[in-house]
């Protein structure tokens, strides 16, 4: 995955949220507005992600389509925080622009992906 490509794609979208995961398995899901900086996703704080995340650093970003039938971004991948209340480092490893297959006849993926011929495109 190109981290500059990533980049380009974020900025499309206004917001996202982080899905961590409890010990017990149950998913947490905060509000967040990454920014890229030297290939990670910055985050804001928070407590119980940045708990859940010294049990299980595995995490995703999900960014909602900024546009009805838009794409949804998906980026999977490890995030770290060296303190409950330290801002959280997000480095992904596999991100997909995602839409279903009834909804192409909504907006064309971002201007950064080319060719999209599909309504999941790797990135």
């Amino acid at each position: 995955m190109d981290i500059d490509r990533l980049a380009a794609v974020v900025a499309d979208y206004s917001a996202a949220y982080l899905l961590t995961t409890r010990a017990d398995g149950r998913v947490k899901a905060v509000s967040a507005e990454p920014a890229v900086t030297d290939g990670v996703l910055i985050l804001q704080p928070s407590k119980g992600s940045a708990a859940n995340l010294a049990g299980n650093p595995r995490a995703t970003l999900l960014f909602p389509p900024p546009a009805p039938k838009g794409y949804t971004l998906l980026v999977d991948g490890v995030a770290t925080a060296d303190a409950p209340e330290a801002e959280i480092r997000f480095t992904p490893h596999t991100a997909v622009l995602h839409r279903p297959a009834r909804h192409a006849d909504g907006p064309p993926a971002p201007d950064t992906v080319t060719g999209c011929a599909n309504d999941c495109t790797p990135l």
